[in-house]
C-alpha cells in the first residue's frame, strides 16, 4: 500500500480547493452578538457599507520585495554624476548592518527620461511603463522606519514591524466585505519562494481568520483539486453536500458553540461555488492573442509577472475586493545596473498592460493600483565586490512609489528627496500614514475601522495617522 508522505500531505492541504475555501470563510457562520466590542456579522465577506465616499472599490497592491531604488527608477540625482566615487559620509549612520568601512557615491547607471504631457521621470527600462505616464501619481516623500527586509516589509504589508497584526488587504475586506461571495475576499499571487517573513505578510494577524490573504500557487494551476474526479457530476456533489449539510445540523444542534464545524461547512459551499467560476477565471489561455502579449505572456523575461498581473485584473473585474502580487530580487547591493536592469523589465511590461488593461475596461477610475518597495536604497555603497559592481544599500529615510486610479492626482509628481536622494524633504510621511491614505480612497476611516484586541481598539495605522491629501485628485 502507498503510503502518503508527511510533506506531501501537508503541501496538499495548503493548496488545495478545499483549504482555498476554508482559508477565505473559516468561522463564516457566527452570529452577530450585539454587545460585543467586535461585532461579527452573520455573513462577514458580505458587502459593507463604507464611512465615506469611496475613491476606488478594489485595489491591486505590486510589492516590490527587497527595496527599488527610487534614485534608479522615479527620482533620478544629477548631482551624483559630479559626486561618483567620492568619500561620502552618511550622518544618520541609516546603513544597512552589511555596511562598513569608508563608502562612496555611487551614480546611477541608467538614464532618466520625462515621459507623457506630465513629464514624469521615469527609467530608461521602463519603457512601457513611459507609455501611461500621465496616469500615475508618484510620490516621493515617504519614509520607512526598519533597514531590515522582514520587519520592513512586515511594516510595509500590516503597519506592525515585528508582524502578527492583520495585512492591509486583511483590515480592507474586514470593512468592507467583498462584492463576489463565490471567491476569497483577498487573493494574494506570490513567487514561487515567499517574501521575507513568509505568509505573515498577508496574515488575518488577530481578526477573524476568514480576513487572511488568500495565496494562489505561482506555478501550473494556481488551486489544487478545483476539477471533481472525471466520474463525479456536479450533480452528485450537490446531492452528498445537502446529506453532509443535514447530518452536521443534527450535531451542531446538540453543541451550538462549535463555531469550526458551521466553518467547515460553509467551506464546502464555497469550494463547490468556486468549481464553477474559478476554472474560467484562471484559464488565460481564453484570453486574446492580443491580450497575452501585451501582458508579455510566453516571453521568458515577463510570463511569470504577466500571467500574475492579467490574473488580478480577471479578479477584480469579478469582484475581488484586494489583490497582491509579489516581485522578488530588488535587492541590489551588487551589480546594480544588471539586477536592477532584469527587475524592471521583468515587471515593465505586465505593469503596462494592466494599466491599460484597467483603463479600456472602465475599470482603472474605480481600482487603486499601488507600486512599492519595503525601503528606498542610498546614493552611496561600501564597494565590496569592486567599482564596476557597485549597488546600493538599504535607506529607510527616503523612498518612492506610485499608484494609478483610483481618483489619485494623475500625472504629478508629489513630494521630494534631496539633491543626492539621501531622505525626503518635501511632503514627508510615515508608513502610517500612507495606509491612513489607501483606507480613505477605499472609502474607511481609520479611525473607525477598529477591532477590539488585547484590552484596546486597534487600527491599522497602529497609533493613529492623517490622509496624505497631496495625492488625491
Amino acid at each position: 500500500m502507498h503510503r502518503l508522505q508527511r510533506r506531501d500531505f501537508l503541501y496538499g492541504m495548503s493548496a488545495s480547493l478545499g483549504t482555498v475555501a476554508l482559508n477565505a470563510l473559516l468561522q463564516a457562520e457566527e452570529k452577530s452578538t450585539q454587545n460585543s466590542p467586535n461585532p461579527v456579522f452573520e455573513k462577514p465577506l458580505a458587502p459593507r457599507d463604507p464611512h465615506l465616499k469611496p475613491r476606488a472599490k478594489a485595489c491591486i497592491f505590486l510589492f516590490m520585495e527587497g527595496g527599488p531604488s527610487h534614485i534608479d527608477t522615479f527620482d533620478p540625482k544629477p548631482a551624483l554624476e559630479k559626486l561618483h566615487l567620492k568619500e561620502f559620509v552618511r550622518e544618520d549612520k541609516q546603513v544597512s548592518a552589511m555596511a562598513s568601512g569608508k563608502r562612496y557615491y555611487i551614480k546611477s547607471p541608467f538614464k532618466h527620461r520625462q515621459a507623457g504631457e506630465s513629464g514624469i521621470s521615469l527609467c530608461e527600462h521602463f519603457s512601457h511603463l513611459s507609455e501611461v505616464a500621465d496616469d500615475l501619481c508618484v510620490y516621493h516623500g515617504l519614509q520607512a522606519e526598519s533597514i531590515n527586509h522582514p520587519t520592513a516589509c512586515y511594516h510595509m504589508n500590516t503597519g506592525n514591524r515585528f508582524g502578527g497584526d492583520p495585512a492591509v488587504g486583511s483590515w480592507m475586506t474586514y470593512g468592507l466585505g467583498t462584492e463576489n461571495q463565490n471567491l476569497p475576499a483577498f487573493i494574494v499571487l506570490p513567487e514561487v519562494a515567499y517574501p521575507q517573513g513568509g505568509s505573515a505578510n498577508w496574515s488575518n494577524g488577530f481578526l477573524p481568520a476568514y480576513f487572511q490573504g488568500t495565496a494562489l500557487r505561482s506555478k501550473g494551476s494556481p488551486i489544487l483539486d478545483l476539477n471533481p474526479p472525471a466520474h463525479v457530476t456536479r450533480e452528485t456533489q450537490r446531492k452528498n453536500l445537502d446529506l453532509l449539510a443535514k447530518l452536521n445540523q443534527a450535531d451542531m444542534q446538540r453543541h451550538p458553540h462549535e463555531d469550526l464545524l458551521a466553518a467547515r461547512m460553509e467551506s464546502y459551499e464555497l469550494a463547490f461555488r468556486m468549481q464553477a467560476q474559478v476554472p474560467d477565471i484562471i484559464n488565460l489561455d481564453k484570453e486574446t492573442q492580443q491580450t497575452q502579449e501585451m501582458y508579455g505572456l510566453g516571453q521568458p523575461e515577463t510570463d511569470s509577472f504577466g500571467r500574475r498581473c492579467l490574473l488580478a485584473r480577471k479578479l477584480v473585474e469579478e469582484g475581488v475586493r484586494f489583490v497582491q502580487i509579489y516581485a522578488a530580487g530588488w535587492d541590489s547591493h551588487d551589480y546594480l545596473d544588471r539586477s536592477h536592469k532584469a527587475r524592471m523589465q521583468a515587471v515593465d511590461k505586465p505593469i503596462a498592460a494592466l494599466l491599460k488593461d484597467l483603463k479600456g475596461r472602465g475599470l482603472l477610475d474605480e481600482t487603486l493600483v499601488v507600486w512599492t518597495g519595503e525601503f528606498g536604497r542610498s546614493p552611496d555603497n561600501g564597494i565590496r565586490s569592486g567599482r564596476q559592481a557597485a549597488g546600493r544599500d538599504h535607506n529607510a529615510k527616503g523612498m518612492s512609489l506610485w499608484m494609478a486610479g483610483g481618483g489619485v492626482k494623475a500625472g504629478h509628481r508629489i513630494g521630494a528627496t534631496d539633491e543626492i536622494g539621501d531622505h525626503a524633504v518635501e511632503v514627508v510621511n510615515p508608513i502610517r500614514n500612507l495606509h491612513v491614505t489607501l483606507e480613505h480612497i477605499m472609502g474607511l476611516d481609520d479611525n473607525q475601522l477598529t477591532y477590539f484586541h488585547e484590552g484596546r481598539f486597534k487600527v491599522l495605522s497602529q497609533t493613529g495617522g492623517a490622509v496624505i491629501k497631496e495625492l488625491l485628485g
